[in-house]
């Protein structure tokens, strides 16, 4: 199928087209590729721990790797994104994540396996930036939150196809094919990104009704915004906290819900599969609802600040009862409370997203997600190194359970006070 041939008909007088979606899903494809590639980790984890002979602590240490590299590279991923278009540096971002993803292969040692987190660290730093700058070119305000909470799904699909597929690749080729087959599957998703992505006014398969939607927002400055001119901004800050707070208990779901369900409920790898699915499931009803709750209250005429407030309010008080998990009895209660959680954190998380598109201008927005992400990612840093810390040294979940329910309504509070109002950034 040519997937650049124009098309032949122009939509009716009025009709607004729909190929902006096929962008959100390409998107969406490889959100999800992203999430199984760095998920084959946490799944495998109790396994590993048994044939490789690692630590709580050197698990804990293996997992910040790739949250340090993750952060590192997230930094630069946006400013390079910028500047060489979201169609190239999205292809080199995914190839690299799929090349490093499948050289977990070849590890045999607590170090081996931190070198190749390192490495799939710094690759797969690129896919929000892509995304989230993809989306701000491709959607017009009113539709942002909702196009970001779709492909941001794709985060749960991964997390939910990774306990599917991958204790079978495990228990019958070998726990090495789970990483050489997850790893190599990006290569495939650059073969539709490639010949089917192009700016909105470059594409031929665009309608001009679609075109002129797509671009019905006030435009842009047309001057490019030095990076170094971001740092020192509200904005800036107020999305950069958000992230590092919040950010930090997502990647202790990813790579500790399936040794936190093994150590406590005795949840081993043939029956992880039914649990994780349960809490990524939910998960992805949060990220669509989440973003379409935001999107639901504009269209009743709130003002952007409220509408995105009140969503990340509404997220932040679901997670509240996750600090019971640790306490309750039946593994199901605790699967669930969880499950809430992660539902509610990826609904405040498509919010926080867009709000950059909201403060910032489109040629802005993936150095900031990129900053944004950085800080997010050191956070996973420290929360993967305490919990291993933790664990190892207190033989208990309970510390990270009440730090996973509070932190919400404490990055949401810093949000309000950095911008009362949302704010766009002053860039004159």
């Amino acid at each position: 199928m040519d997937l650049n041939h124009p098309s032949t008909q122009e939509p009716a007088k009025g009709k607004i087209g729909q190929y902006r979606w096929v962008i959100c899903a390409l998107l969406f494809f490889a959100t999800t590729v992203n999430y199984v590639d760095r998920s084959v980790m946490g799944v495998l984890a109790p396994l590993l721990r048994d044939e490789i002979g690692w630590t709580d602590q050197e698990y804990g240490i293996i997992s910040s790797a790739f949250t340090l590299a993750y952060a590192i590279g997230f930094l630069f991923a946006g400013w390079f994104i910028d500047r060489i278009g979201s169609r190239l540096g999205y292809s080199l971002y995914l190839g690299v994540w799929s090349i490093a993803a499948a050289a977990h292969a070849l590890a045999r040692s607590a170090f081996g396996f931190g070198l190749a987190r390192f490495g799939l660290g710094i690759g797969e730093s690129g896919n929000f930036p892509a995304a989230i700058k993809t989306v701000a070119e491709w959607f017009p305000q009113k539709e942002r939150a909702l196009a970001t909470g779709i492909f941001n799904a794709g985060s749960n699909v991964g997390a939910i196809l990774a306990p599917l597929l991958v204790p079978w690749l495990a228990l019958n080729w070998g726990w090495q094919s789970a990483f050489l087959i997850t790893g190599l599957a990006g290569m495939i998703w650059i073969v539709f990104w490639w010949p089917t992505y192009r700016r909105p006014a470059e594409h031929p398969r665009l309608s001009k009704t679609e075109l002129a939607h797509i671009e019905s927002d006030p435009p842009d400055p047309p001057a490019k915004i030095p990076w170094l001119r971001l740092i020192p901004l509200r904005q800036t800050w107020a999305f950069a906290s958000g992230k590092f707070l919040t950010d930090a208990i997502w990647w202790f779901y990813l790579f500790w819900f399936p040794l936190f369900m093994y150590d406590r409920f005795g949840v081993s790898l043939s029956t992880i599969g039914l649990p994780m699915v349960t809490v990524y499931l939910l998960a992805d009803v949060g990220s669509v609802t989440g973003g379409w709750l935001s999107g639901f209250l504009l269209k009743r005429n709130w003002s952007v600040n409220a509408a995105r407030k009140t969503a990340m309010l509404v997220c932040a008080l679901l997670i509240l009862p996750v600090a019971m998990a640790p306490h309750v009895e039946g593994k199901w209660i605790a699967v669930f409370l969880i499950g809430i959680a992660t539902a509610a954190h990826q609904g405040f998380s498509a919010n926080i997203f867009t709000t950059t598109s909201d403060m910032f201008p489109r040629k802005a927005v993936g150095s900031v997600v990129g900053i944004g992400g950085f800080a997010g990612a050191m956070g996973g840093v420290f929360m993967n190194l305490g919990a291993g810390w933790l664990r190892q040294n207190t033989g208990s979940y309970e510390v990270m359970f009440v730090i996973a329910a509070v932190v919400y309504l404490v990055a949401l509070l810093i949000i309000h006070l950095l911008v009362p109002k949302l704010e766009p950034a002053k860039l004159d």
